[in-house]
């Protein structure tokens, strides 16, 4: 059977599925959980998996990586999805909302459930001939994307990765139209981490500010000016954003305090800077607040790296799109932070952005309670998953070292 066939045979068994994904989304929408609470999520996916005769492998807290296809795979792909939801309430209106006070699945990881499970259910219909081509298929179900450290991390220390040769998965994108995927080269987000500056000083009253070690003043010298001494450490072909989003200090208008802090979110698209960008924050700091006194404690927590797209694996994207009946359209960069980047560090692999924008409706935004997708991009999204593992190999860095020579 032709790779053209197989897509063909793939594609007409995922819209035979269509109503029991939709249905999976929609219980999934109702019932988030939070990072690391997946508990009823990963329950749900298991009991489908299994009474589709899947092998299941669950994980320590919640999460689970399922196998089928060939047993010994000459080529092993991973497909991987996120399951849990943030605290955010919803306000969409409509009828599966969230049940949970709070907390909604903003991100769309719903979808990216309902796809991988959906891509894995039609490719173990025809297990037959994935065997008879020597490929082997796992499903990653990720707990906790919306945290930091992530899932991704805990699943590659739990082996998640062990004798796989490339890895895809797809993100819901709002602003591009359902039955598109955006698709790019290199890196397609950024890295993204967590910065706070803790001051403490001595406080005092507002009329004597000479007596007091200014942590007010201080904090905003802070927020201004350690972007703009970023701005000229780093290299501008870094595109760095450092964004403050919580900034306390004080109780009162006449009252000096005598701590505070900002934090907020440093973000690069270099993934080389992003390693070595720690001393320099420390350095910037020390010399920002040195003129007023204060102590100064910085909190730098790494986050995530860049997701850099595989080129050889975009090609299988793009293949895996045309052959499923999807659309593939170049898509920006975007300074938003993955952690299915840390995946990319071990083996090749791609990230493509699912359209869910219904054509000519509301373009909604991402980690906002109003997210509305339209559902056909549960189908999509499986479709090209499923067809990502039959497009194409995708040959690993020392592969091509020596196709090279």
């Amino acid at each position: 059977m032709s790779d053209n066939h197989l897509l063909t045979d793939l594609g007409t068994a995922i819209d035979a599925l269509a109503p029991a994904l939709l249905a999976l989304q929609r219980d999934v929408h109702a019932y988030p959980e939070l990072s690391r609470g997946e508990v009823r999520t990963t329950a749900k996916v298991e009991e489908i998996l299994r009474a589709a005769g899947v092998a299941t492998r669950m994980l320590p807290v919640t999460g689970l990586v399922a196998d089928l296809g060939a047993e010994q795979p000459a080529y092993r792909v991973a497909l991987r999805a996120d399951l849990d939801a943030l605290p955010v309430g919803e306000r969409t209106g409509v009828a599966w909302s969230s049940t949970t006070e709070g907390i909604c699945h903003a991100c769309g990881h719903d979808v990216h459930v309902a796809a991988v499970l959906g891509a894995g259910l039609a490719l173990k219909e025809h297990e037959g001939q994935l065997r008879e081509r020597g490929i082997g298929v796992r499903l990653l179900f990720q707990p906790a994307e919306e945290v930091i450290p992530g899932g991704a991390v805990d699943l590659i220390a739990e082996g998640a990765l062990d004798g796989v040769d490339a890895i895809f998965a797809v993100h819901c994108d709002p602003s591009l139209d359902v039955g598109s995927v955006g698709l790019r080269d290199g890196a397609i987000t950024a890295a993204a981490d967590r910065v706070v500056v803790h001051l403490s000083g001595r406080g005092g009253h507002t009329s004597r500010p000479h007596l007091t070690e200014d942590l007010t003043f201080a904090l905003a010298k802070v927020v201004t000016e350690m972007p703009a001494v970023l701005s000229r450490r780093l290299d501008p072909r870094t595109a760095f954003a450092l964004v403050w989003g919580e900034l306390h200090a004080g109780q009162a208008a006449n009252v000096i305090p005598s701590s505070g802090l900002v934090a907020g979110t440093l973000r690069m698209l270099d993934a080389t800077a992003w390693t070595t960008v720690g001393p320099l924050l420390a350095e910037a700091l020390e010399h920002i607040v040195a003129p007023y006194a204060v102590t100064a404690v910085l909190e730098h927590v790494q986050g995530v790296p860049p997701v850099v797209n595989d080129p050889e694996a975009i090609e299988v994207l793009r293949r895996a799109a045309e052959g499923m009946g999807i659309v593939p359209v170049g898509t920006p960069q975007s300074l938003g932070g993955e952690d299915f980047a840390w995946y990319l560090r071990e083996v090749p692999g791609a990230m493509a952005r699912l359209g869910t924008r219904t054509p000519g409706g509301t373009t909604y935004d991402l980690h906002q309670g109003d997210l509305v997708v339209d559902e056909t991009s549960v189908v999509r999204g499986a479709r090209l998953l499923a067809g990502a593992v039959v497009a194409g190999v995708v040959k690993s860095s020392a592969e091509r070292t020596v196709a090279d020579r």
